[in-house]
């Protein structure tokens, strides 16, 4: 009678650990957490939480602290920064509220593009092979900071698109911070002034900020139209040449008519 085959002890173990840290695996995994997360959202709104004064007991440096940290828990939530924006100026004014509400932008900017690096990056950079995909891929890793930066002033991307986005490409953390930080405060402040100024909505102030804010978003819609067709050109090829016959040598032609 054969005897039945023994497997090595422990071969299951890391069979297993392979498979559930597979780029696939972590990618699912990501999805679990942003639905997650927008679950949360739905059902609890976190951001009420932050409007009407949370944590009531706590006042100066200690509450903005704990108000970046919310903030930027809740933009990985996929809460819209806008209201966040808003209730940092009404909270705190509109210096205080500035800083607090750039802090959480930074903060909840840098939880998105590391899970972004390190649960989605794996299975999606094998997917990038459209022409705009490989574009603007090309861009981000080239001219991180440039891009980004660009990305940030002028509001035509959505803040958790252009986290995770950049995760995927190959942009180092020290740029994409840094380009979020300097690139989110013009936008960022019309908002927080204009939640500063709330209870005055017919002040010049309050009337100044908005107009800004109209004119940014109406100035971001363009730049991003103007910007499909340069990535539409710039991963083309060349008018006029088809790459899958290369054109034969002129000393070839001549060699072959003699």
């Amino acid at each position: 009678m054969l005897d039945p085959v023994t497997r090595p002890p422990g071969s299951l173990a890391p069979r297993c650990a392979q498979a559930l840290l597979s780029p696939w695996s972590r990618l699912a995994l990501l999805a679990v957490l942003l639905l997650a997360a927008a679950t949360t959202v739905v059902l609890y709104e976190p951001q009420r939480l932050l409007s009407a004064g949370w944590p009531a007991q706590m006042s100066g440096v200690g509450a903005m602290v704990v108000f970046a940290l919310a903030y930027g828990a809740c933009t990985a939530a996929l809460v819209p920064r806008p209201v966040l924006n808003l209730a940092a100026g009404a909270l705190f004014g509109a210096q205080a509220g500035l800083g607090a509400a750039v802090a959480g932008t930074v903060l909840g900017a840098g939880i998105s593009f590391t899970l972004g690096r390190v649960l989605g990056q794996g299975a999606l950079r094998p997917l990038l092979r459209g022409r705009w995909l490989k574009a603007a891929d090309g861009q981000l890793s080239r001219h991180g900071f440039r891009s980004m930066l660009a990305i940030r002033l002028f509001p035509g991307v959505p803040f958790a698109a252009a986290n995770y986005c950049a995760a995927v490409s190959r942009m180092g953390y020290a740029p994409f911070l840094l380009a979020t930080a300097i690139g989110t405060v013009p936008n960022t402040a019309a908002y927080v002034v204009a939640g500063s100024q709330a209870a005055s909505p017919t002040s010049p102030t309050f009337l100044i900020a908005m107009g800004f804010i109209v004119v940014s978003g109406l100035a971001g819609a363009t730049v991003a139209w103007r910007k499909r067709h340069g990535l539409r050109t710039s991963s083309d090829p060349a008018e006029g040449t088809d790459l899958a016959e290369p054109r034969p040598l002129a000393g070839a032609g001549a060699a072959r008519e003699r």
